[in-house]
């Protein structure tokens, strides 16, 4: 299976979010993956959340990759951010108006897979979605759950899945907010 896979460096800085987005949004069109299909929509939205939780939890540079699956066979778009701090991911629970604390529940509601591994010093986080799969079905029913790997930390991706195409990975942990 043929993989395209791109990348841009971002900056410590919060208004790199916006440069992110732009610069991904522009990435899915070249993959064949319209501006104005709800798809590209929710990625974006994936790639904000990934990113800004990366630039303002860690004050670090980062690095945003897309991996694209082949068009034609209806892949699977895998976002990673990559950053240097070496702890893993809090998923918060925000109440009521509470301006912060639900990128990672929109994550988890968005997305078909995500979790986290070590990288380097450092670890990636990242979510996957099935280009073929139809979006109705990603916002979970209040307090229901959706996940198609194993539920639990340290948890490994099941064989065949996205990383088809990728060479040595380390194994994943998915991660399950607890509400």
């Amino acid at each position: 299976m043929q993989v395209l896979q791109v990348q841009l460096e971002v900056g410590p800085d919060p208004a790199e979010v916006g440069r992110a987005r732009r610069w991904a949004r522009s990435r899915l069109v070249g993959s064949g993956i319209g501006d104005d299909e709800p798809l590209a929509e929710t990625l974006i939205l994936l790639i904000s959340e990934l990113v800004t939780n990366a630039v303002v939890h860690t004050g670090c540079p980062a690095v945003l990759r897309m991996l694209f699956g082949a068009a034609e066979a209806a892949g699977t778009v895998r976002v990673e951010v990559a950053d240097v701090s070496c702890r893993p991911p809090q998923p918060r629970h925000a109440k009521g108006e509470d301006t912060g604390g639900r990128g990672l529940e929109l994550v988890d509601g968005l997305a078909d897979r995500w979790g986290w591994q070590p990288e380097g010093a450092g670890k990636r986080i990242w979510c996957e979605v099935d280009r073929s799969a139809p979006l109705a079905h990603r916002v979970p029913a209040p307090g229901g759950r959706r996940r198609s790997t194993a539920d639990t930390p340290g948890a490994a991706q099941a064989p065949g899945t996205a990383d088809q195409g990728r060479a040595a990975y380390e194994p994943s942990r998915v991660i399950t907010p607890r509400g």
